[in-house]
């Protein structure tokens, strides 16, 4: 019987487990876009996770979304993952990068560029900046000779990817940012090759995927998404038939896998985990919501078919997780007010569970 602890076979990867912990933006990379120290003892804490799915990593200056977030676009901040992706290998874990363009969900104050995305339409709301919050800018839209470039800008990262020590990269095709705007039927308001019918929205997607297989191979490459999203204002109107055909699409490809996000109803999900033949992650709770998943909503979605499960918030307050998982401990509650930067406090002072006599 298949069981959250059950070995599973990822590419040339053996998991122990099939519990993933998630990407999740944690805003405490140094200047220039560096990992740090801090990171590699944060990843290197939760190496019992079957995988670990880094925060999301800009592959380019103008694709990073918020301050403090770490890139792989230069040979310095190659060289400042390296100690990352050994500490977790040295603990016996596995790592992927989450390759992350924030398209429109960028400020000029943060890059010092204004922000590009598929069409001049701002997201809603307001996006970090180093001075705070400001309200979204309008974005320049991307010509379409320039779209290209931009889909490549994951394939290059994925190879700096690989020579920083990574196990593989996950492209962030959901939540709002960059490859989602393009599958977008409200932020993609183009006419050209890239927009207009479902298969001109999802040709960036299937550009950037096909490039960053071409430069890493199909078994080192998955892609996130997030169905009838409206981060950030983007949403999809018509996700089932936009999402199947992107799935149908990718599944030519043989990839690592597909991490769909709970953000469509049940049945789309399922209709999804229909099409798609290959490894299926399931983030089985609605993000950012109220409820954090836990055990029950793992063994569910593994019932329903999902092979691999991940885990956010939860991997955040206890680094042991999968263990409290495996044997009914509770799980440490999260202090939301330490999500974002304030240094080590919240980020590397979650204890294991401390047994009493």
């Amino acid at each position: 019987m298949t069981t959250l602890f059950s070995s599973y076979r990822l590419g040339e990867l053996a998991l122990p487990n099939r519990v993933v912990m998630a990407p999740m933006t944690r805003v405490r990379a140094a200047a220039g876009g560096l990992a740090t120290a801090s990171m590699a003892t944060y990843y290197a804490q939760r190496a019992t996770a079957g995988l670990i799915v880094s925060e999301g990593v800009q592959p380019s200056l103008v694709g990073q979304s918020n301050p403090g977030t770490p890139g792989l676009y230069t040979d310095e901040q190659v060289a400042s993952w390296r100690p990352v992706t050994d500490a977790v290998h040295s603990n016996g874990g596995r790592i992927f990068a989450q390759i992350m363009h924030g398209g429109r969900v960028s400020h000029p104050d943060t890059t010092g560029h204004r922000p590009v995305g598929p069409s001049a339409v701002a997201a809603e709301g307001e996006v970090f900046t180093p001075s705070g919050r400001q309200p979204a800018p309008v974005p320049r839209a991307l010509a379409t000779e320039e779209v290209p470039e931009h889909a490549r800008s994951y394939a290059d990262a994925a190879r700096r990817a690989l020579d920083a020590g990574f196990d593989g990269v996950e492209l962030h095709g959901a939540n709002g940012y960059l490859i989602s705007q393009f599958l977008s039927s409200n932020a993609n308001l183009r006419t050209d090759r890239y927009g207009g019918s479902i298969a001109g929205r999802i040709r960036f997607a299937v550009e950037a995927v096909t490039a960053t297989v071409e430069a890493v191979g199909a078994d080192r490459t998955g892609i996130r998404l997030s169905p009838g999203t409206s981060f950030w204002g983007a949403e999809e109107d018509d996700a089932l038939a936009l999402n199947t055909a992107l799935l149908t699409e990718l599944s030519r490809l043989g990839l690592a896998y597909v991490h769909l996000e709970l953000t469509a109803d049940d049945e789309v999900i399922l209709a999804l985990r229909r099409t798609w033949p290959g490894t299926l992650m399931v983030n089985p709770v609605r993000p950012m919501g109220p409820k954090q998943t836990g055990r029950a909503e793992a063994d569910r979605w593994l019932g329903l078919g999902a092979e691999l499960i991940s885990f956010g918030r939860a991997f955040i307050s206890n680094p042991d997780l999968v263990e409290r998982l495996r044997t009914g401990l509770p799980l440490a509650p999260v202090d939301e007010a330490t999500y974002y930067e304030g240094g080590d406090a919240g980020y590397l002072t979650y204890p294991a569970y401390q047994h009493t006599a």
